[in-house]
């Protein structure tokens, strides 16, 4: 029985362009293949060199957000020959978010960033017509061959909802007679739409698990019907001042969760028939969840979210000119305000504004332009962009609970049930990470916790 070796192809500890290469059985696998979101160019990649060109047997894809497979096509340019896996909605979500990011690389490049685009939209209709979408609880090997229970191969895999946004999944993989997971991005809780992971509760001998949350503990008091009140009731308080309503969101899970919630709000006669306003790939992104809503798990399958909510879609140039008003909402990407995205062409008019408001309703890279203005106190100078002065907060501030990762609490419950020989703690800042490595060593003093360096193989 041959060894495990587990590589972390990110560039440092922390929550950025997720990579990992797992070898056993003589097979070597690739765990998703991210872009950083604070970085430009070749900084922006996963630390592909560190294994051999052609080397992957097979590239397993967890989710579409762009942090796990915004280097997808780059990673297929080095591995030709290895089939790429993932769900059906995975598939549509991630081709709609790899063309965005064509055309976002496009315009950095127009910039002076000589190294853009990474990838073309030739190269996304190339890549995608090379992936193989999996039904969740399926059995296949490496070529995607799919398998009965009593078959067996070298190495099988086998997806499993996990409750983050549409499509995502853990990964079981087994090997002689080994069993590795790697979570991928998790959610334990249901939400709007989305429901809580459905994980395997068996024993395992290896588990790779994101960290994200581990550097804050959940309030014994927060629930998450409790948090969407205090949402709903501040919304109308903003409402009753005439005051406009920023809510910077994720085009992909948080938009769609957002105006679900909307949607339930409006039923349950806590708010109003206001305007709201989506951006553009936010609308392409919802279409999907839509046309999906019926084939895979969800709550409320039946709710057509865009007829539903009658979003107004915002795009280009005429969206980051258009006026505010009170009495509306625009939820609208990025989540973390990243520069030349619609909210923080937006949060140049709310931020100074006390007339206006700002609400954050998900995590934000202390180091983004969200982050900036999360940590900053009224009168404050933010810098929102190079491109313009810093400016004073004014604006009503509110931040609200609505992660699509599990509380820290819920993976620590999670990993004293299955009890895995070893812990390998990935997707997580310093400090998070930490909190995880140390609680867990207490929990399981025969298990062993390890924090896998960036770069150097680990065997296992």
């Amino acid at each position: 029985m041959g060894g495990i070796t587990f590589t972390n192809l990110t560039r440092q500890v922390e929550i950025g362009a997720n990579c990992y290469c797992l070898d056993l059985a003589g097979k070597r696998l690739v765990l998703d293949s991210g872009l950083h979101p604070r970085f430009d160019g070749e900084a922006a990649l996963p630390n592909h060199r560190l294994i051999e060109d052609g080397s992957a047997d097979a590239i397993l894809l967890s989710h579409a957000h762009q942090d796990h497979l915004g280097s997808i096509p780059v990673l297929m340019r080095r591995h030709p020959g290895a089939p790429v896996f993932m769900t059906e909605a995975t598939r549509q979500l991630s081709d709609v978010m790899l063309h965005n990011s064509v055309n976002v690389m496009t315009k950095k490049r127009d910039e002076g960033i000589t190294s853009y685009p990474l990838f073309t939209h030739r190269d996304v209709e190339k890549a995608v017509r090379q992936w193989h979408p999996v039904p969740l609880h399926t059995r296949f090997d490496v070529t995607g061959e799919r398998l009965r229970l009593d078959e067996s191969a070298d190495v099988t895999i086998e997806f499993f909802d996990a409750g983050h946004i549409l499509g995502s999944v853990g990964t079981l993989i087994r090997a002689e007679g080994r069993t590795v997971f790697y979570t991928g991005d998790i959610q334990f809780d249901d939400q709007t739409i989305m429901q809580g992971a459905r994980f395997p509760e068996h024993e395992l001998d290896v588990l790779i698990i994101e960290t994200t949350r581990g550097d804050r503990p959940t309030p014994d008091t927060f629930t998450r019907a409790g948090e969407e009140l205090r949402f709903a009731d501040a919304i109308r308080a903003q409402f009753d001042r005439k005051a406009g309503i920023l809510v910077p969101l994720f085009a992909l899970g948080k938009t769609q969760e957002v105006l679900a919630m909307f949607h339930s709000f409006r039923q349950r006669g806590l708010l109003g028939p206001c305007p709201i306003y989506i951006g553009g790939l936010g609308t392409k992104l919802t279409e999907i969840y839509d046309k999906l809503a019926g084939k895979t798990p969800r709550q409320k399958p039946g709710l057509q979210i865009l007829d539903a909510v009658a979003p107004f879609t915002m795009a280009g140039k005429a969206a980051a000119a258009t006026p505010l008003k009170g009495e509306r909402i625009y939820a609208i990407s990025s989540g973390m305000m990243t520069e030349k995205t619609l909210s923080n062409s937006f949060a140049r008019q709310f931020l100074s504004d006390p007339a206006h408001a700002l609400f954050f309703v998900g995590y934000a890279d202390p180091l983004s332009p969200a982050g900036r203005i999360r940590a900053a106190v009224p009168g404050d100078l933010v810098q929102l962009s190079p491109e313009f002065p810093p400016q004073p907060l004014k604006c009503a501030l509110e931040t609200f609970n609505f992660s699509a990762h599990a509380t820290r609490e819920s993976i620590r419950a999670y990993v004293n049930k299955v009890r895995p020989k070893k812990v390998i703690l990935v997707h997580g800042d310093a400090s998070a990470v930490e909190w995880f490595r140390g609680t867990l060593a207490a929990d399981l003093p025969e298990s062993e916790i390890l924090t896998p360096t960036p770069g150097v193989p680990l065997e296992l």
